[in-house]
């Protein structure tokens, strides 16, 4: 089997070369972006690069996009051209190859105003149910690309899943006043509880979907580390989450009081991966109880491959807020 990676040479799509490379495998790694991950630099927009690079694909890992940190810095069109025309051209080259599985990695970004309950109410259980309600170009161009995998699937009977992935990037927290009531690693270790995933189960979500894609044809997944909190929780989380986080995870009490970290006062919201652990079999290993355990063993709560792939950045110059600016 021969597997196309698209955005090669971003955070997912180096990690996943890296994987696919280590087990041998056969990979083709594609990437606007020259990279020590990348066979063929093109842009998926190019539908003549697409139609090259997809010769001889059995399988395709769809990670290359424009991201939420491009939304101030890009036009909206970019976004549709990358986002949605891209999406499109691998799809139509891929049931013209007759690929036997079509991976998009789409985002938990596309519920949008969905995960932000309003004041006095309980935190939102978001399941693979919720409607998403994107709040931005970046959602809504996501949201658009995987109604085409759906429709694929309907009309070419292309086995397309989509995995709607929470945050992995080491990146600092794009909300200025997060980054500056927290230490990075304790709010990281934080968002495990609710938000964040790391990057080697990301890895396996996708390897796990390749393999079910033709049994399985369309469905979405949202790939989020295991939470521990209940569907009880969620009036408490909005006022208490201390209480209620020491209920489950007693012991991260003494790991943070050690370090002078603090846990988040209201938390608004809780990723649910049940259905992607269910129905792919996917067995993510890296959640909040782990990153307790391993921060008291090592003082590390990062996967191995985490760490190889380190910071990647979204913009070539560092701006005055952060990393990147927030569209207002």
């Amino acid at each position: 089997m021969t597997i196309l990676v698209t955005g090669s040479a971003g955070h997912l799509g180096e990690a996943i070369m890296r994987v696919l490379r280590e087990q041998g495998r056969d990979a083709r790694g594609i990437d606007i972006k020259a990279s020590n991950f990348t066979d063929r630099v093109g842009s998926i927009v190019d539908r003549d690069f697409v139609h090259q690079a997809m010769t001889g694909i059995d399988a395709v890992l769809h990670t290359a996009t424009l991201h939420k940190p491009h939304v101030a810095t890009h036009a909206r069109q970019h976004f549709i051209d990358t986002n949605i025309t891209g999406t499109l051209n691998l799809l139509e080259e891929a049931a013209a190859a007759s690929a036997g599985a079509f991976i998009f990695t789409s985002t938990t970004s596309t519920f949008g105003d969905a995960l932000r309950p309003r004041p006095g109410r309980p935190a939102a259980w978001i399941t693979e149910q919720v409607t998403p309600l994107p709040k931005n170009i970046y959602g809504a161009t996501k949201t658009a690309a995987e109604d085409l995998c759906r429709l694929f699937h309907r009309n070419q009977g292309l086995p397309c899943l989509v995995l709607r992935t929470s945050r992995f990037f080491p990146e600092p927290d794009d909300d200025e006043a997060r980054r500056s009531a927290f230490d990075g690693v304790n709010l990281k270790v934080c968002e495990l509880l609710y938000r964040r995933v790391d990057i080697a189960d990301v890895v396996d979500a996708h390897l796990l979907a390749i393999e079910r894609a033709a049994e399985i044809g369309f469905d979405r997944f949202i790939i989020s580390a295991t939470s521990p909190l209940m569907t009880d929780d969620l009036c408490a989380l909005r006022s208490n989450a201390v209480e209620v986080v020491a209920r489950y995870v007693p012991e991260y009490c003494t790991i943070f009081a050690d370090r002078g970290w603090r846990m988040l006062d209201d938390i608004g919201r809780v990723y649910v991966n049940a259905h992607a652990r269910m129905r792919l079999g996917w067995k993510p290993a890296y959640d909040f109880r782990r990153a307790i355990r391993d921060i008291a063993e090592s003082g590390e709560y990062r996967s191995g491959l985490a760490l190889k792939v380190g910071v990647r950045g979204y913009h070539e110059i560092r701006y005055r807020d952060g990393l990147f600016p927030i569209e207002p």
